[in-house]
C-alpha cells in the first residue's frame, strides 16, 4: 500500500466490506502511539443537498392563491 502525494490510501475492499464502510461513510483517525486507527465517526451526519432543500421548504406556502380547477386548466390547456 502506498500513500499518495495527496495523502490518499484506498481501504483495501475486503476491510471495508467486513466492517461496513460503504461509500461516504464518515470516519476519523486515532493516533495510538505510532499506530493510526480508522474508526467511524460518531459526528452526525451532514443532510444531504435534498435533505437540506426539504427542510428549507418545509413549512413555507406559497405566495400565489390557486385552486385545483385553475392548476388543471393551466396544465390540461383546457
Amino acid at each position: 500500500m502506498c500513500i499518495t502525494s495527496r495523502g490518499q490510501v484506498t481501504i483495501p475492499m475486503e476491510i471495508r466490506e467486513a466492517v461496513g464502510l460503504l461509500p461516504n461513510t464518515e470516519v476519523d483517525f486515532r493516533l495510538e502511539g505510532e499506530t493510526v486507527r480508522i474508526v467511524r465517526s460518531d459526528a452526525p451526519k451532514k443532510p444531504s443537498p435534498g435533505a437540506q432543500l426539504i427542510a428549507h421548504l418545509r413549512g413555507h406556502k406559497g405566495a400565489v392563491r390557486i385552486t385545483t380547477d385553475e392548476i388543471m386548466v393551466l396544465t390540461r390547456g383546457q
